[in-house]
């Protein structure tokens, strides 16, 4: 009569572990450079979000003085343009900057999103054209 205790034993052989380690390797090598990208997408729609605000603000302080405003002025994360009612928060990724005159503008979002040494760029002018100069998510 065989011992049954020999046959009860139960578990894994190492080839069956080997395998299922190899599949979630390439689970992970596919899952990981997804989920870099749409990170830093959604990093992006900071800087696309106040560009509007601040197309928004700048059209709406024209209507009221005939200029726009803001010239040469930079700000950043904690930091604003009060002249048009833009704050910036404190955990923005992006610097800003507005070059205008009386008939036009341009703001300008830069920030390095992924560390690495290309800066993420985006513009928009008085005519509401949002523009990416510099796209650091395909680098």
């Amino acid at each position: 009569m065989l011992d049954k205790t020999l046959n009860s034993k139960k578990g894994f052989t190492l080839i069956e572990l080997m395998i299922v380690v190899v599949i979630i390797g390439i689970l992970a090598a596919m899952a990981i450079p997804r989920f870099m990208r749409t990170s830093t997408k959604a990093k992006q729609s900071e800087a696309k979000k106040i560009l509007k605000q601040i197309y928004v603000c700048e059209r709406t302080y024209r209507q009221e003085n005939d200029a726009y405003a803001c010239n040469g002025q930079t700000a950043s994360a904690g930091g604003g343009f009060p002249e048009i009612w833009i704050e910036i928060m404190q955990n923005a990724r992006y610097t800003y900057s507005i070059t205008a005159d009386s008939n036009s503008f341009t703001a300008t979002a830069s920030g390095n999103i992924d560390d690495d040494p290309t800066l993420d760029t985006w513009e928009i002018d008085e005519t509401g054209n949002l523009v990416c100069n510099s796209d650091d998510t395909s680098s």
